[in-house]
């Protein structure tokens, strides 16, 4: 499975901000910022504290070189971190440091030096309840602090911060050797132009010295006040590591740089809150500051990505509890903890056209649940309909005709399978406008495989492509027009030997161009790009110009061409997870109040149901008005009729496919509930007029309804009918379930 971790090897979600990675202390600023804005001022002061040991030096001295790397320093200025870092001081409830009940330990630390690095050192080792002795020549803790403006305050927060702990401080003590017996570590923090006692620092680890146990740090190697601070409390950390390992160089240091990059980030300008007292912020005015912060993070998947936003995941989080479903853990073996989330994706693509780093969360989620399938492990009811009806597709309902005049084929119409469902005439005069302009022109009515595909079963989906590739091959190879998106997407990543143009093109290039109504007038429409078309700029454009040719006035989305979102039909995750699909559609159809035009069937169909005005590009150049959303029983049914106008046209002069008159009758309110529930009425009929034959039905003598059963593919339906005088049925309610009835 080194897949699951080659997704998420380049994923940018654990970068830290821009703002941390300069902070000498690594603060992490989302964190406190976050808290800020919640108005938590207590915690926020609690993070600032535990983090750069001094809060009152440090939100006093610190040069802000966060502000340097801001993203909103060109954007209305860089947030002010230290009035925010005073304000969190200021308005905390406790500024007292944590008292920590821990057992003391054994170890002897002895530092050489009391100012800024050597406090530092020492306040972090005595919290962790170490003997520390600390060593200053002169009379004062502090050093060059002392020097500064309110040197006094300064001084007051490190007698503070080491009001709880336990320090031997040894004023007026030079020390000369740092042969010192009885300590098992020696950090020196000696100060500018300090005494090294000769040693070097080495190349093996932060803050270690030529000499084993003995660390060095702080201004005597250079340091300002802010790094020597800084230092004196990461060197804690590479002393207790010492202690514990021997190492000198069992550290891990604070990062200083970040992969992550502006443009990952969404950045919304804004304008610097200035504090109305000139000097500090108020409680409003804080947040306020705060809640300017942008708290970068790559985090476009989430903020684009339908999938991500609606989990609130990002992709390691998905690729963990994908592999635990995948290789469960528990003692069972059957864990599936993100089976509903594989199949949630739309595989739309738009998480990686998003993400800097091109991470395919939905290509890895789909290879998943390939993984899935073989193991057993995913439900069957979440693509049973789908499949089935692609068996109707690819079965009952497909033909190829070849065109009447003789030699070389050199075009074959694949409409795909969805739009015949929609509308027949969108096939029918289409196929009518190739012929007319393209005489060699083959049809072949039949599905690309998609629903296969989604599903993750492979020995359904290469049957599909086998047909495809079969009658390809006897029609001489030639060039595949296609009206569908997803079929020439499926096309292009399952059979790239087949050449391919969309219908549109040659619509928009012909010179027998269907005469294009001009009752749209300057009415205002937004063209909706099926996801499956994100890389097709060409067929975006011509759609554009077909439709502003018919006299419409486009106003662009704000998520189109590369930004394609899905309908919510990619996946068929209606069945995998309605909410989700709800979700999805709402959003989509919300992003402006304009008729939608788009190139999709389903993208059509989904939004029409939705409520949403949609016209597929084709309504609008054969001039078909607006028509209603059939439901899954009349899909099929516009299959069949569509390959019977079309044998009887283009091939059988006496071919007659009758189609029957339904024997059910009922509420419309059922028939809606039979649509959303995706199922046909052909499969209720059958279920009916099996208990008729069997006698295998429950009689209801209050009202004379019957009952009854019956498993057609893996799926259980039950109804409860009455019997009509004329042989029809009226169907009262019905429903399904995955169980199976142990006769």
């Amino acid at each position: 499975m080194a897949f699951l971790h080659e997704l998420v090897r380049d994923c940018l979600q654990d970068e830290k901000a821009f703002c941390t990675v300069k902070c000498p202390f690594n603060l992490d600023v989302r964190d406190f910022i976050g808290k800020l804005q919640q108005g938590r001022y207590n915690a926020a002061y609690k993070t600032y504290q535990n983090t750069v040991g001094f809060p009152g030096i440090v939100s006093v001295l610190c040069p802000e070189p966060c502000r340097d790397v801001c993203a909103l320093k060109e954007k209305g200025g860089s947030v002010s971190m230290r009035l925010l870092e005073a304000a969190s001081m200021n308005f905390a409830r406790n500024r007292e440091p944590d008292q920590y009940n821990m057992p003391p330990k054994s170890a002897r630390i002895a530092v050489i030096g009391a100012g800024p690095a050597g406090m530092a050192c020492a306040l972090r080792l005595t919290t962790r309840k170490y003997k520390v002795t600390l060593f200053e020549k002169s009379g004062l803790i502090g050093g060059h602090l002392n020097d500064l403006p309110d040197a006094d305050i300064l001084i007051d927060d490190i007698r503070l911060q080491f009001k709880y702990e336990t320090l031997d401080l040894r004023l007026n003590s030079r020390v000369t050797d740092i042969s010192v017996p009885g300590f098992d570590a020696i950090y020196v923090a000696t100060g500018m132009h300090g005494d090294t006692f000769g040693l070097s620092l080495t190349t093996e680890g932060h803050y270690s010295t030529d000499r084993n146990g003995v660390f060095m740090g702080g201004s005597v190697t250079g340091a300002d006040v802010m790094q020597a601070i800084a230092q004196g409390l990461n060197a804690a950390s590479v002393i207790e590591g010492f202690l514990k390992t021997g190492r000198m160089d069992h550290f891990e240091p604070p990062a200083t740089e970040t992969k992550l990059t502006y443009s990952a980030i969404k950045i919304i300008p804004s304008g610097a809150i200035r504090p109305e007292s000139g000097k500090e912020y108020s409680r409003e005015e804080a947040r306020a500051e705060a809640n300017r912060c942008l708290k970068c993070t790559c985090d476009a998947c989430v903020r684009y990505s339908p999938l991500l936003s609606y989990f609130r995941k990002f992709p390691k989080k998905i690729t963990e509890e994908v592999e635990v479903s995948i290789n469960p853990s528990s003692l069972d073996g059957e864990a599936t903890l993100a089976t509903r989330l594989i199949s949630t994706c739309n595989y739309c693509g738009l998480c990686r056209e998003v993400c800097p780093k091109e991470i395919d969360t939905g290509e890895f989620l789909l290879r998943s649940h390939y993984t899935m399938r073989e193991k057993g492990k995913m439900p069957w009811a979440f693509h049973e309909f789908f499949l089935r009806d692609m068996e109707f597709s690819t079965g009952e309902a497909s033909l190829l005709l070849q065109p009447s005049e003789q030699g070389e084929v050199k075009y074959l119409f694949f409409p795909g399978c969805q739009i015949g469902a929609s509308d027949p005439r969108l096939v029918i005069r289409s196929y009518d406008f190739l012929l007319k302009n393209y005489p060699s022109t083959a049809l072949l009515l039949g599905c690309c495989g998609a629903p296969a595909d989604w599903a993750g079963n492979a020995p359904a989906h290469k049957e599909v492509l086998n047909k495809i590739r079969s009658a390809w091959n006897d029609l001489g190879n030639p060039t595949i027009v296609f009206a569908c998106a997803t079929c020439n997407l499926m096309f292009r990543k399952h059979l790239p030997e087949m050449k391919g143009i969309f219908i549109y093109d040659l619509i928009a290039r012909s010179d027998a161009i269907p005469a294009i109504p001009s009752i749209h007038g300057n009415k205002t429409a937004s063209v909706f790009d099926p996801c499956a078309a994100r890389y097709e700029d060409g067929l975006q454009e011509t759609i554009r110009s077909i439709a502003t040719g018919a006299g419409f006035r486009l106003e662009p989305l704000p998520m189109e061409g590369r930004l394609a979102e899905c309908c919510s039909y990619g996946g068929q995750v209606s069945v995998a997870h309605p909410p989700y699909a709800e979700y999805t559609v709402k959003k989509v159809i919300s992003r402006n109040t304009n008729p939608y035009i788009t190139y999709c069937s389903n993208c059509r169909d989904t939004f029409a149901r939705a409520g949403k005005e949609t016209m597929h590009i084709l309504d609008v150049v054969f001039g078909l008005e607006q028509r209603p959303q059939p439901t899954v029983s009349e899909r099929r049914e516009n299959r069949l009729r569509l390959k019977a106008v079309l044998l009887k046209e283009y091939g059988n002069d006496n071919f007659n496919m009758e189609m029957k008159e339904s024997k059910l009758t009922m509420s419309s309110g059922l028939r809606e509930k039979l649509d959303t529930s995706m199922i046909l009425e052909s499969d209720i009929l059958t279920l009916i007029e099996t208990c008729e034959q069997s006698g295998n039905k429950i009689l209801d003598p209050e009202n004379g309804s019957f009952i009854g059963h019956l498993q057609i593919g893996n799926m259980t339906f039950w109804a409860e009918y009455r019997v009509v005088d004329d042989g029809r049925y009226e169907l009262i309610n019905c429903y399904s379930h995955r169980m199976k009835i142990e006769e």
